[in-house]
């Protein structure tokens, strides 16, 4: 049986489809190539307004269905074509899709990128739909990656946290030994930065933070968005951009004279930031010096990156280069071994992390014959 397995993300942020092939040594990961695919601007526009309840959407979201598919394929080939490997030689490719919606508190979470069709157009098995089992076992189908974390990151000598910032950022707790492990969403990462961004000036995301940080923060509008009853949730828990929407934003902007768009975007940055050094900061009680290794796209955020070292003294923070990964490229290579394991029949998620009653097998299976 090959050890070769492709794993392929498109986050919250929807900022493009990342796409790696990686062999796997046990549990330990090579990377072998990676491919960040791009989405056209107008496939990202109408994936932007299915995140949101609208008209028709039932038929608009069955044919982006296909067409998520449909780019996850072209990933798919121009990854393969960067080492000359053939289809035949991956065991199965492990597809996260593209989430559209997150309602684990209505009993259901939905990503898109029909799993059947991207097994056809590959030629290669597909493993999809990894959150819906947890999610029927009583838990938030989110996060998923701390079992990955654990089996890669983990350390017998100290406790570690890795920290992914997409469009929602996430946190994986290990102490060390496996029954330790837990983790949760601490709010937003990107999602609302990237959205402000590009209703004002017209591009992805900020680069660097550079427009962030040309501004100031209002510490009405930081107080007024950290009330939001999430960040006073116990774990586990989970979230997504559904909740944390610019129009919940704009409704505290509309209360208020008007500020400078630069401003309302570091003040957004500023509670990217506090949200996160917040739901930190108790995790950590009594350590010495705190170890914390951060990957998704928020680490070449500079602005954000500064102010977490501003607002955690004392802690060791890094990228997850530091420990053996690169930081682009860590939730693709969960989802290549959340593949593996399906294949293996290994539990893929935690329960002390998602709250489902018990591990599970996660995934369903779409054979390319």
């Amino acid at each position: 049986m090959s050890d070769l397995y492709i794993g392929l993300m498109s986050g919250t942020s929807m900022d493009g489809i990342d796409a790696v092939l990686v062999r796997f040594d046990g549990d330990k990961p090579e990377l072998l190539a990676s491919h960040a695919h791009s989405w056209p601007v107008k496939v990202a526009n109408r994936l932007h307004a299915l995140c949101t309840p609208g008209n028709n959407e039932i038929d608009r979201m069955g044919e982006m269905d296909q067409m998520v598919a449909i780019h996850f394929a072209g990933a798919v080939r121009a990854l393969l074509a960067k080492t000359g490997h053939h289809p035949s030689q991956v065991r199965a490719i492990g597809s996260h899709g593209q989430t559209i919606r997150h309602r684990p508190e209505l009993g259901f979470t939905l990503q898109i990128g029909n799993g059947a069709r991207l097994a056809v157009e590959t030629g290669i098995d597909v493993i999809c739909d990894f959150r819906a089992k947890d999610i029927a076992l009583g838990g938030q189908g989110a996060p998923l990656v701390p079992a990955f974390h654990q089996a890669v990151f983990a350390s017998s000598q100290n406790m570690r946290m890795i920290l992914n910032i997409g469009g929602i950022a996430n946190v994986s707790v290990l102490p060390g030994p496996d029954d330790q492990v837990f983790g949760f969403d601490t709010g937003p990462g990107n999602t609302l930065l990237d959205q402000w961004y590009r209703k004002h000036k017209g591009g992805n995301y900020d680069p660097k933070g550079s427009w962030a940080a040309s501004g100031w923060v209002n510490t009405d509008l930081l107080s007024r968005l950290l009330g939001h009853p999430y960040f006073h949730m116990p774990h586990p828990k989970s979230t997504g951009r559904e909740t944390f929407t610019l129009p919940w934003m704009e409704l505290f902007l509309a209360e208020r004279p008007p500020l400078r768009p630069e401003d309302v975007q570091r003040t957004l940055l500023e509670f990217t930031a506090r949200s996160i050094s917040d739901a930190l900061q108790p995790l950590a009680a009594g350590i010495k010096e705190p170890e914390l290794f951060i990957c998704g796209g928020g680490v070449h955020n500079d602005a954000l990156m500064y102010r977490l070292i501003e607002l955690l003294p004392g802690w060791h923070i890094d990228s997850t280069f530091a420990i053996g990964l690169h930081p682009d490229w860590v939730e693709a290579i969960a989802f290549a071994w959340l593949a593996k394991s399906f294949i293996e029949g290994r539990a893929g998620n935690l329960s002390a992390v998602t709250g489902a009653s018990r591990q599970a097998i996660l995934g369903c299976f779409h054979p390319a014959a």
